[in-house]
């Protein structure tokens, strides 16, 4: 193995290492940025997206596990494993590892095309996986304190998990992941040619 090859390998490691700690810190603190007094926002999903375009669709896998697992530590993760263990940990887990390596696919699938598409297709990929499937976990393992909570608010089903449980948080986060995720992947590459 040359000395480039091996540089290359070590500030890749280096790269997954920053972007896994900055996922778990994300990922910890997400819950506390508030939009309204209500919506949540996180930022998480925006190294899940570089480190999957960057390292490839395993570390985006990877990063999107970290942030599950951290997720587990936090106060919010009470409500959901109160209706649910199991359905928390396989939706959780799921959510974040195929929103990682999905990303990493359309990156790798795009880059030849031009790669600062690929990342802004890849940012709207890993939210938009992310939160589909929470909905389905939401109809798959918390049906029914979604029945109660949508007939105590005389809404459908449908009407009820998106005003509660999705929210504008899905919004906030891919326009942030839309504008940040190639805006820092842009700048990450420039750092690289110099």
């Amino acid at each position: 193995m040359n000395t480039t090859t091996e540089r290359a390998k070590i500030e890749r490691i280096a790269l997954l290492a920053l972007l896994t700690a900055l996922v778990a810190i994300l990922s910890y603190l997400g819950g506390f940025i508030k939009i309204g007094g209500f919506a949540s926002i996180s930022l998480t999903l925006i190294p899940v997206v570089l480190g999957a375009a960057i390292c490839g669709p395993i570390a985006g896998a990877w990063l999107g596990a970290v942030s599950g697992l951290v997720f587990f530590t936090t106060a919010d993760a009470m409500f959901w494993f109160g209706m649910s263990v199991p359905g928390t940990v396989i939706t959780v887990l799921l959510k974040g590892i195929a929103a990682g390596f999905l990303a990493g696919l359309t990156y790798n699938l795009l880059k030849n095309v031009n790669k600062y598409i690929a990342v802004i297709v890849s940012a709207i990929v890993c939210p938009v996986v992310n939160t589909g499937l929470f909905v389905c976990g939401c109809f798959v393992f918390f049906m029914d304190a979604v029945n109660s909570g949508a007939a105590a608010e005389g809404l459908s089903v449908g009407a009820y998990i998106i005003l509660f449980y999705v929210g504008l948080n899905f919004v906030f986060e891919l326009i942030a992941n839309i504008i940040l995720s190639p805006s820092i992947y842009r700048l990450i590459e420039f750092k690289k040619k110099k």
